[in-house]
């Protein structure tokens, strides 16, 4: 066993390891979200082997340009080397506890004692063998590959087409095989799920309600996320209980996947079925784009609900049952064709009403659904007879429109809270800023952005492998620890764990809305009638608990 450990360690790259270790210490430093030592080991493990990686790249690139190859008599400098990137380990190591909790104390979370380095250790290295172990596999099928087409070509040429080759041939197992299969059998087990009847949402028996016996829409079509969006939120009694007075009861309206056999005939059906319930005698109507698994926040409409009284309908159409990442991956354009699909169903219906008795009309999404509210209409499309505006809420890096937006903010606002030209079209919010006020009032339509500083699938940027993010320079935002710092590669690799348990954090951080962070947003949007500051207090009380 000694052997086989002394063998490994001297076949391993000096340059490689100590890079790795250089990578393996920057990966312990902060980032938006905090770790447990599980998700720190793989992250660790991942940026050493990242790291490695580059090491031997480098060492071979300095080897194919026939530059000066250290002596034997240089050995003690590379020792001097591996020590030095071990102590800074060390030190790194012993940071690890204060830089977690830097994020923790903002938070209100608990302060931790440790941050178990032997299990972090040993996760970590586990993680750093697996990858290591892939490398050397196609480091094999590489030479292996360069070696037989070598017989018919120059050998430089031969290592050119090898490694391409090997490439491919990983990437096909990799994307068409086994990333096919996974993701095959993770679709077949959301299928499952979504179709299961939750014994604790009920058939509505209130006739008006979609899923009731008089619905256009079958309650087992809905699915569980749908059965659930009809099935809760606040009641009349609940609304007019808090103000004192008589409310109505909202409207929510929704269509599952299993309602119609084409994402055309579901959104007709959605219309058809807000048209039964009244929807367009309210107030206030909301088109709600919802995440991949056709999950609507109930932070959102609740509190919308709430301010207007009951006085709101609702309705919103399922395009997947996979997890918002999943079906990013999987099927992409189906969220922007049924967001479209619903929106030009319902804005059709809705520029026929007269103007005076309409409901005003706004947009929702959260997380992949404000990506895709976003793609769901052009403003050429609405101009003639714009909508009233839309909030969006955690939206996904790749929002090209919030993406432009947040480029074009003014000069001196952080990428975090960007300030939009005169502030008469967009504003920004977050948990500790309603939507910024300027001097402009608003214009025709109103956009809301609510979006966390710590939300890192909002700020992820593919960029930041070889660049810092505007958002981590100069003042940085309240939920954001003020540690936090930016490694080359290493903090994309921490961004991207990041976005992996985004949706893990405490209410109020990351990619988890608060309700009461909603209700200043939504006030800025559809101005509800008698709001003072005390009645908005109350209300947030009430939320927060």
């Amino acid at each position: 066993m000694y052997q086989m450990v002394r063998r490994f360690l001297s076949s391993l790259s000096h340059t490689g390891t100590f890079i790795a270790l250089v990578f393996f210490a920057a990966s312990l430093t902060p980032s938006l979200l905090p770790r447990s030592y599980l998700v720190q080991g793989a992250l660790s493990g991942v940026c050493a082997a990242v790291g490695y990686m580059a090491g031997v790249a480098v060492a071979w690139l300095w080897r194919y340009l026939e530059l000066p190859r250290a002596s034997s008599r240089e050995r003690p400098l590379k020792v001097a080397f591996l020590i030095a990137a071990i102590a800074i380990l060390g030190v790194f190591l012993w940071h690890a506890v204060e830089w977690q909790n830097s994020i923790r104390s903002l938070w209100g979370m608990d302060a931790l004692d440790s941050a178990e380095p032997l299990k972090l250790a040993a996760v970590a290295i586990l993680a750093f063998a697996v990858l290591l172990f892939t490398g050397r596999v196609f480091q094999l099928a590489a030479r292996g590959l360069s070696g037989w087409i070598n017989r018919y070509v120059p050998r430089r040429v031969a290592n050119a087409l090898g490694v391409t080759l090997a490439a491919l041939l990983f990437w096909t197992a990799g994307q068409g095989l086994l990333l096919r299969w996974a993701l095959d059998a993770t679709d077949a087990s959301f299928q499952k799920v979504d179709a299961l009847i939750d014994d604790d949402t009920p058939e509505p028996t209130d006739q008006a309600k979609t899923g009731s016996a008089s619905s256009l829409v079958s309650w087992e079509g809905l699915g569980l996320q749908g059965r659930r969006f009809v099935s809760s939120g606040p009641t009349a009694p609940d609304v007019g209980a808090f103000w004192q007075q008589t409310a109505e009861e909202p409207i929510r309206a929704y269509v599952g996947l299993n309602n119609g056999d084409t994402v055309e005939a579901r959104a007709a059906l959605a219309l058809r079925e807000l048209q039964r319930q009244g929807g367009f005698d309210r107030s206030i109507l909301v088109i709600i784009v919802p995440t991949g698994t056709g999950w609507v926040d109930p932070a959102a409409m609740d509190t919308l609900e709430f301010l207007h009284r009951g006085d709101v309908a609702s309705v919103s159409l399922q395009y997947s049952y996979l997890a918002s990442w999943l079906s990013l991956m999987v099927e992409p354009d189906n969220g922007q064709a049924a967001a479209r699909a619903l929106f030009t169903e319902v804005y059709s219906h809705w520029k026929t009403l007269p103007r005076e008795r309409r409901p005003k009309l706004y947009l929702y999404g959260l997380s992949l659904g404000a990506l895709n509210s976003q793609l769901s209409t052009d403003i050429y499309d609405v101009v003639a007879d714009p909508f009233q505006g839309a909030l969006w809420t955690g939206p996904p890096f790749r929002s090209q429109r919030w993406r432009t937006i947040t480029d074009q903010r003014q000069d001196l606002s952080p990428a975090w809270l960007p300030r939009f030209r005169d502030g008469s079209l967009v504003r920004f919010a977050n948990q500790a800023s309603p939507p910024v006020q300027f001097d402009a009032s608003w214009g025709p339509i109103r956009f809301v952005y609510l979006q966390y500083a710590s939300d890192p699938i909002v700020f992820f940027e593919t960029a930041s492998l070889f660049k810092e993010p505007d958002w981590m320079k100069g003042e940085r935002g309240p939920d954001v620890s003020p540690r936090l710092r930016w490694f080359p590669v290493v903090t994309m690799l921490q961004l991207t764990f990041d976005m992996a348990i985004g949706t893990t954090s405490p209410m109020g951080f990351g990619h988890v809305y608060a309700p009461e962070d909603y209700i200043d947003s939504w006030i800025a949007l559809t101005d509800p009638p008698n709001m003072d500051h005390s009645v908005v207090e109350q209300l947030k009380a009430r939320f927060a608990k």
